[in-house]
């Protein structure tokens, strides 16, 4: 019996997800919230491999130790302990997985894109990813090493 493409497409989905891993991050200051993984894919070994004109995928989960009505999330390039802001599509954390209001002791997905612009440098540096609640308080903030390759 041959198998389906649906079957085979599914266990090559299983297999892609078995593969990845949370990522070693550096918590940077969450106050309002703790950290329980951080995913960027694809990203199989750290430093991650960032190709200039793709987009990779963020998805952290946290727990909130406060309640807010919303949040934003602030990204940066980390370079020579100076941070450069990043711009990301959608900075809004209620349009990003999370479901607002945000309540005390729940956890929660937080999904997002971070898109490398064709035009940015080769560079190694430190991506910082804060999301902040209605207080301007970290929710989390976490560091990776990254190197933006062609």
């Amino acid at each position: 019996m041959v198998p389906s493409p649906l079957a085979l497409l599914l266990a090559l989905g299983a297999a892609a997800t078995a593969l990845a891993e949370p990522l070693r991050f550096i918590d940077c200051g969450s106050i309002d919230g703790s950290i329980q993984e951080v995913n960027v894919s694809p990203c199989p070994t750290q430093p991650c491999l960032l190709h200039k004109g793709t987009s990779y995928s963020i998805n952290v989960t946290f727990a909130s130790k406060i309640e807010s009505q919303g949040s934003k999330a602030r990204v940066y390039g980390e370079m020579l302990h100076v941070d450069v802001p990043f711009p990301i599509p959608e900075p809004d954390g209620c349009k990003s997985g999370i479901q607002c209001p945000i309540q005390k002791g729940h956890s929660y997905s937080y999904l997002n894109k971070l898109p490398v612009k064709s035009e940015y440098p080769s560079i190694k540096l430190i991506v910082k990813w804060e999301l902040v609640d209605d207080q301007d308080q970290m929710l989390f903030c976490w560091k990776i090493p990254v190197q933006i390759t062609s």
